[in-house]
Formats: structure tokens, sequence, C-alpha cells
């Protein structure tokens, strides 16, 4: 497994490339909204990324037809955009997007609520982005990677959901899939030690019953075995000297 450690300018570029992405979900946060269409958040996602001198690093990404990820309720990732698919009150919907700047990728993902949603939904969504921050507390210099897992599952597993296995985090910098994968559920071997100047994307996924996807006939969208709703958190991390940088969020999403 070759783990790439970014150099001070690598960095640099991935700090930027995130940044753009955050204000790139900024404007696709401003249509969630009862009667938008999924469609019409990919074309906004599209706008944004070219406005920010970025490429949607999804696009066309084996043969991905979007920029965006939008996944409502039982789906869990790789909804894609359609002019049919119309946000009702009360789904919940996650966006996954991320796009290359200057040669680096960012990545981050977002569960958001349509209009008002139940409460159980709402602690689905927030256990869930909970989870990411337990996660990164072991993601520091010195620590091994499968730390930032079992505290994932740690944190998720006492509410009773399920966590998606099939599919993990990993490293990010010039591709946007680089070693090492990184899982939210638990591990029994302690994986590599973290050294400053890794990046990582983690993003828990997790859905109110079964842990099981299945993949649709489109070859892409991933959906609750069981059909109960999901949501999904990511944020591309930088391993430091002490905490670590969430370089897709620089405030409150």
């Amino acid at each position: 497994m070759a783990v790439s450690v970014k150099t001070k300018r690598e960095i640099e570029l991935m700090r930027e490339a995130n940044h753009r992405l955050e204000k790139v979900f900024d404007g696709m946060a401003e249509l969630i909204r009862p009667g938008v269409s999924t469609f019409e958040i990919d074309k906004r996602a599209r706008r944004l990324i070219a406005e920010m001198d970025g490429i949607p690093n999804f696009l066309n990404y084996a043969g991905y037809p979007a920029a965006v990820c939008t996944s409502i309720n039982e789906v869990v990732v790789h909804g894609i955009p359609s002019k049919k698919e119309i946000l009702k009150e009360g789904d919940i919907i996650s966006l996954d997007c991320g796009l290359i700047y200057k040669g680096y990728h960012s990545d981050a993902a977002r569960t958001y609520a349509v209009g008002k949603i139940s409460p159980e939904k709402q602690k689905l969504m927030d256990v869930t982005r909970q989870s990411f921050f337990e996660g990164i507390k072991y993601a520091k210099a010195g620590h091994h990677l499968h730390e930032i897992s079992n505290a994932i599952a740690d944190y998720v597993e006492p509410f009773g959901y399920g966590i998606i296995q099939q599919m993990v985090g990993h490293g990010i910098g010039t591709e946007m899939h680089e070693d090492p994968e990184v899982p939210n559920f638990r591990q029994k071997k302690r994986g590599i030690r973290l050294v400053p100047g890794m990046t990582l994307a983690i993003e828990p996924m997790i859905s109110m019953g079964d842990w099981e996807i299945e993949i649709l006939e489109d070859g892409w969208t991933a959906v609750t075995i069981d059909r109960s709703p999901a949501a999904h958190y990511e944020n591309t991390i930088l391993i430091t000297e002490g905490e670590p940088e969430i370089l897709s969020l620089t405030r409150e999403p």
C-alpha cells in the first residue's frame, strides 16, 4: 500500500480545492426545498464548479453521468440526478460532490432535510454527522488508521443503526480515490500509522435499519436492502502534527 504524503505546496492546493468545494455546497444547499428536481441541483453544481475554476471529478468517473450524487431517503449513495426526481416535504437528501483544482481533488458529502422531517430522520442525520467528528478524534499523527473506524462504530452502534460496509472512505490527492481505504465499521487490525501530510476522505454512511445495500439496474444507485432511510456525511481532512484540519469545512454547513 502506497499512501501519499503531501508536500507543503500540495497541501495548499488541497486546501484551496476543498474551500472552493465548500462554496459549491453552499450554493447547492440553497436549492433544497420541496418541488425542486435533483437535475436542478446538478445543474447548479456544474455551474458553480466552473465558476470556481474547477473540474467536476465525479462527472464521467467510471461512467457516472453527473457532477453530484443526489441520494434521497433509502438511497445511500450514487443517486443519479434526474428531471423526474422531485424533492418532497419530509425527504432527506444526501449530496456527494467533489472538484479538481490545479490537479488536486476535493470530496465531501452532506445530508439535508427537505422541509420539515420526522424526528427519527433528524436523529439519523445528527448521529451520522457526529460519528464523523467522533472518528477524527483519532485522526492524529502517531495513531493508527483503524482507530478512526472503531471510534465511528463505537458511537453509532448503540443507536441500533446499520453501518454500511460495502462503501468506505479513502485517501485523496491527485487521484480521487487513493490508498488507504477508511472503513466506518469495526476492524480487528490497527491499520497503518498516520503521519502528517496524509489526506483522507472520511465518510460515514449510516442507515436507520439494515447495513446491507443493493445496486439498482442503473449500475450506480445504492439503496438499503430494507429500504430504510440512510444518511451520509463526509469531509476531506489533513493529518497534522496536532489536531486534524478539516479541509472541506471551515464553518458550520
